[in-house]
């Protein structure tokens, strides 16, 4: 981890740290409870792996932000068709896929 320092006079280069720490802490942190360094580190690698390699991102077509230039999947029919969770974070957060 690196720590950054914001550049004087830019009001807006830190909205974007309070906001990612607003949202660890409300999808995450909030929810747990951290025993120690070992485990918030633990815990923070999981959260930030779902946050940037599978969490649909509204902007980008339901795409993760780290997915490559990936054509969006069609919209499948849900009616007969088995959904499967994958739990994070021991449940905290669902992932749900279409088994095939």
């Amino acid at each position: 981890m690196e720590i950054l320092r914001t550049p004087p006079r830019a009001p807006r280069a830190n909205a974007y740290a309070q906001r990612w720490v607003r949202t660890v802490r409300r999808e995450c942190l909030d929810r747990m409870l951290i025993y120690n360094r070992r485990h918030l580190l633990a815990t923070l690698g999981e959260y930030v792996a779902h946050y940037n390699d599978h969490r649909p991102h509204q902007a980008r077509g339901q795409q993760p932000p780290n997915a490559t230039d990936i054509p969006p999947r069609p919209v499948a029919d849900l009616t007969a068709a088995r959904v499967r969770r994958r739990k994070i974070l021991n449940g905290l957060i669902n992932e749900y896929s279409q088994v095939a």
